[in-house]
Order: structure tokens, then C-alpha cells, then sequence
């Protein structure tokens, strides 16, 4: 004889709510579970994602059963009880767009995007890719010696998982950027994660239609995909629209795609995938994703009606996603997948060094600001950076203010050079400029060359010197440098970090990737069960619906 939740003391109902019969969905007739009876028991039947669940009222208050039998029947059985709610099993891996887990070969709606030199390290694509997940390389920033390197441990270490690589926007750089086109090609690096464009490239566009054939069911297809990441409607269009015809004539014309690859280009999108990016670390333009995910599915479906493509467009998430209600409520929007970024370089794989790790432990959803970006440094466009426990942000800050006041270097105030030289670059502006020809030497002569006449474009150069090195001083964990360390992270560390306090996962030593990914998704389907039964009138206790870290153990458990 199973016993019940007391309703008074344990699952209260709503007030004014409607009595059991006056709400029943049915009837439930016990199997051999006996139903849960309290708190705990309820969580644990909560979270065992996989099951049914009913709420079933009896004299005594609600109880949860497993298993048994629904029926309809207006005359039920002698011992069946009125159902109250009932709860489908919620599947992590079908959260989000089942094309889209197929298409990519995943288990589960899960991305880890591209940070930049190298902090989405090999090891975090490796170990998202063996958990049925998407990892992308952070090759933006990096030599192509590196990211050659990099792709190297990939193909050896994954073998047909899987996986994927960063492609950048590089508007000072377009010869770079066709460098790293040229080495996904050669290499066969079937997906990128392109981010910060603001226009299309003949670059990018070069990587998606090469390649691209008619197959026997008469539909197009590319061997190579691109996961785009956008924040503004203009720019998504352009990825959610066919290649631009006149980028496309240019390519044919140089020789660096064929005539055929252009025609069959008019019949896909630039990007199957499209990944609204709301107010994340990095660039960003720090818009709601609450608002900015409708948005941008209102504009996925137009432009899917217009161009009638055979594969569906997709639309993602990204940029606050940290915790299992945020990323519930993207996949409650339509998001097909989540993609996780500053969570992520808090995690003992980045390619970030433990004391930056701690500081992210550390930090709270306020402690981000915006600061000039190095890749674009004099368009003025913006990153946001962590600021707690550094200077970084106010310092660049005032390097752009610097910037955009003097002709160059030698117009700078004695008290402004005084500044940078000894607090900002503990060096002097020669020695700044001898190290940044070197560099420049190696990776795009051309800056040198311009520099040479255009005194304005040189102070740029040594600027980005100190906004460069920047990263890689945290990256290393340069102890003599923690004030200068630019942090690249969102409001979403703090999210998680609360999210996690109390638990194993606070410790920045117990954060693995796969660990952290599985128990947001865990987590999300949890929390959309407790959403069902709130839309069905049940109103439960917070304790009961807070989802809490689980192991990795315990995890395969309930995910099984």
C-alpha cells in the first residue's frame, strides 16, 4: 500500500486551483513501483528524464507514480486514481532540432564555440566530440604553423567524430583569412565557426561552395558546412541567404572555384546553421537573447519561404547560456542547439591558465565590461572582457582614446608617454615597434608596409601590441602581469557560477567540459518537466525544481 504526499505539507496546491476530480486528465492504475512519497523521492523521480510520470490525487494529497497504466474510461477501475498531471519523458538529445544532431553526426543539441589563440583548446573539442557533442578549434589569433599543428592532433585523435575549427572575419587581414581557407581545404576540415563578420568574403565563401555536386536524389551537397554566428538581423540574412552572385563571378573568374560549384551555389544557404549570439564574452553586441532568438527564427522562417531550400534552415542559441534554465528557455523559443563559450574557459581543458580559471570562478554576472577589440582595433568595435581583478579594460580604454586623438606616436603627449611606456608597456615605444615588426614580418608584411607611410596606422600596430599580448599573458598566466590580463567572458560566468555554489562544480579544479555540458542539458530537461507541470497546475516547491550538479557517474545514470 503506497503512501502520499501530504498536501499541506509537501506539493500544496495552487490557490484556487480546481479539486483532483474537477481536473482529472484520466485515470492511473499502480504498477509495480510503488510511487515516490516525498521530497527527495520526487526529485530523483524528476530527474529520471526517460520516464512518464503521473500526478495522482488521493484523499490524502498527491502522489507520483511510474509506470502502471493510463486510461480514459468514464467508469475506471476500482483501484485507479485520478491523474492530476502527467509528465512525457524529456529526452536531452531531442531537445533541440533533430535534423540538426543527425546532419552533424551528435548525440546531443550541445556546441562548444571557438575562443580564440587556442583557448577552445584541442582537448575541449576532443572531449565534446567523444561525449556526442560539437567542439570547435579557437584558431583565430593563432599562426597557420598552429593551427596546422592543431588540425594535425584533431584528425589523429578523432578520426570520423565530429568536430570543427574557427574561421574569423579578419578585415585587416583578408590575405590571412584566404590563408586559413586554404589550409581548412587542403587539410579537410569539414565544419568552421565563423564569427565577427560583418560582410561576406570571397574568403568564406570560397570554403562553402567548393566541393559542392549534385547528388542522385537531385539535391545539392556541400562537404562543407558553416556554423555562422550573428547578432544582427542584416548579418544573418546574408548567411541565411545563397551566396552573393557577384562574389561568386569574381571566384570563377580567378580561377579559385569552378563554374559548376557557382551554379549549384544558388540552391543552399551560405550557412545551414545560423547561431544567434546575444550578450556573450568576445565580440558581442550585447543584445537580449529573449529578444534576439525570436527575432532572428521570425527571420529564419522568411527566408526559408523565399528560397524554398531542401534542408530546412536552422537557428541556435548563444551568449547567457550557463545554467539549465537558460538554456530551457532557448530550446523553448525553438533554438535547434545551445552553444556554450565562457563556461566553457573556465574549465580545466582551456587552453586559459589556471589563474584565470580562478578568477572566473570568482566572478559574478557584473563583473564584465566592453573594451576595444585587437582585430579592430581602429574600427573602435568592442569585446567584452572580464574586469575584476584586472586593469586590462580601463587601459585599453585609454589606449583608443589615445588612438583616435594623435597622428601617431610622436604626437603623443610627454604625459600620455609616460603612461604607456611604463605602466601600460613596460616598454619603451621603439622597443614596442621592434617586437611588433618582427611579428608583422611573419604573419602580414603588408601592415609593415603601410606603416611605413602612414604614421596613424603604425601607432595602431604598437597599440595592438599591448591589446595582443594582452591574452596571451592570461592565456600563460604571466604572474607579472595579472593587472594587464584580457579575459574574454559574458555575463553567463556569473549565471554559472551561482548556478553552482555549494556544489562539487564550484571548484575550478572539478569543471570538465563534459561534465559541465551534460549537466546543463540533464538539467534543461528537468527543468522543462517542472514547467509542464506548472502549465498543468501543479505548483511545487522551488527546492523540488532546483536542478543541482550531478556527477559525471551519476549523470550517465539518469541520461541512460
Amino acid at each position: 500500500m503506497a503512501t502520499f504526499f501530504k498536501v499541506s505539507e509537501e506539493l500544496p496546491r495552487r490557490e484556487g486551483a480546481p479539486s483532483g476530480a474537477e481536473r482529472r486528465r484520466g485515470w492511473w492504475r499502480p504498477g509495480s513501483v510503488v510511487p515516490w512519497t516525498d521530497r527527495r523521492g520526487f526529485r530523483e523521480a524528476l530527474g529520471s528524464v526517460r520516464q512518464e510520470q503521473f500526478l495522482v490525487d488521493t484523499p490524502g494529497g498527491l502522489a507520483v507514480g511510474l509506470g502502471g497504466t493510463l486510461g480514459f474510461e468514464d467508469s475506471p477501475h476500482r483501484d485507479a486514481l485520478p491523474v492530476v498531471a502527467w509528465v512525457p519523458a524529456t529526452v536531452p538529445e531531442q531537445l533541440g532540432d533533430a535534423s540538426f544532431v543527425e546532419d552533424h553526426g551528435l548525440r546531443y543539441p550541445y556546441l562548444a564555440g571557438a575562443m580564440a589563440n587556442g583557448i577552445g583548446s584541442v582537448e575541449i573539442v576532443s572531449e565534446m566530440a567523444r561525449a556526442g557533442m560539437l567542439g570547435f578549434f579557437g584558431a583565430a589569433g593563432l599562426s597557420l604553423e598552429a593551427i596546422e599543428a592543431a588540425l594535425d592532433r584533431l584528425q589523429r585523435e578523432l578520426g570520423d567524430r565530429p568536430w570543427g575549427s574557427n574561421l574569423i572575419h579578419s578585415p585587416a587581414e583578408p590575405e590571412l583569412e584566404d590563408a586559413v581557407v586554404d589550409l581548412y581545404l587542403r587539410r579537410g576540415v569539414r565544419r568552421v565557426e565563423a564569427s565577427a563578420y560583418m560582410e561576406l568574403t570571397p574568403a568564406i565563401v570560397r570554403y562553402r561552395v567548393t566541393g559542392l555536386r549534385r547528388g542522385p536524389d537531385g539535391t545539392v551537397h556541400s562537404p562543407h558546412r558553416i556554423v555562422a554566428k550573428a547578432s544582427r538581423s542584416e548579418v544573418a540574412a546574408r548567411f541565411l541567404s545563397p551566396p552573393p552572385e557577384r562574389i561568386l563571378a569574381d571566384l570563377v573568374t580567378r580561377g579559385r572555384v569552378r563554374r559548376e560549384e557557382a551554379e549549384l551555389a544558388a540552391e543552399i544557404p551560405m550557412a545551414q546553421d545560423l547561431t544567434v549570439e546575444a550578450d556573450s564574452g568576445g565580440h558581442t553586441d550585447n543584445r537580449p537573447a529573449i529578444a534576439l532568438v525570436p527575432a532572428l527564427l521570425a527571420l529564419r522562417d522568411r527566408l526559408q519561404a523565399k528560397y524554398r531550400y531542401a534542408t530546412p534552415l536552422r537557428v541556435g542559441a548563444a551568449g547567457g547560456v550557463a545554467t539549465p534554465a537558460s538554456a530551457a528557455a532557448a530550446f523553448a523559443m525553438g533554438a535547434a542547439y545551445v552553444l556554450t563559450g565562457s563556461i566553457n574557459q573556465g574549465c580545466v581543458e582551456s587552453g586559459s591558465s589556471d589563474v584565470v580559471r580562478a578568477m572566473l570562478a570568482e566572478a559574478e554576472s557584473a563583473d564584465v565590461t566592453m573594451a576595444p577589440a585587437a582585430d579592430m582595433f581602429e574600427l573602435g568595435v568592442k569585446v567584452q572582457v572580464l574586469k575584476r581583478g584586472t586593469m586590462f579594460p580601463m587601459r585599453a580604454t585609454r589606449l583608443y582614446e589615445i588612438y583616435k586623438a594623435a597622428a601617431g606616436l610622436d604626437a603623443i603627449s610627454a604625459a600620455d608617454r609616460a603612461l604607456l611606456e611604463k605602466t601600460f608597456f613596460r616598454s619603451t615605444f621603439d622597443e614596442v615597434w621592434r617586437e611588433t615588426q618582427s611579428f608583422f614580418a611573419r604573419r602580414d608584411p603588408g601592415q609593415l608596409d603601410r606603416a611605413a607611410t602612414d604614421p596613424k596606422h603604425k601607432m595602431a600596430l604598437v597599440f595592438r601590441w599591448y591589446l595582443g599580448c594582452s591574452s596571451r599573458w592570461a592565456n600563460s598566466g604571466e604572474p607579472t602581469r595579472k593587472l594587464d590580463y584580457q579575459v574574454w567572458c559574458g555575463p553567463a560566468m556569473g549565471a554559472f557560477n551561482e548556478w553552482t555554489r555549494g556544489s562539487f562544480l564550484e571548484q575550478p579544479g572539478n569543471r570538465r567540459v563534459a561534465t559541465v555540458a551534460l549537466n546543463i542539458l540533464h538539467g534543461a530537461a528537468l527543468t522543462l518537466r517542472a514547467s509542464n507541470l506548472r502549465a498543468q497546475g501543479v505548483r511545487l516547491p522551488e527546492d523540488v525544481l532546483r536542478p543541482a550538479p550531478l556527477t559525471l557517474e551519476e549523470l550517465h545514470g539518469s541520461l541512460q
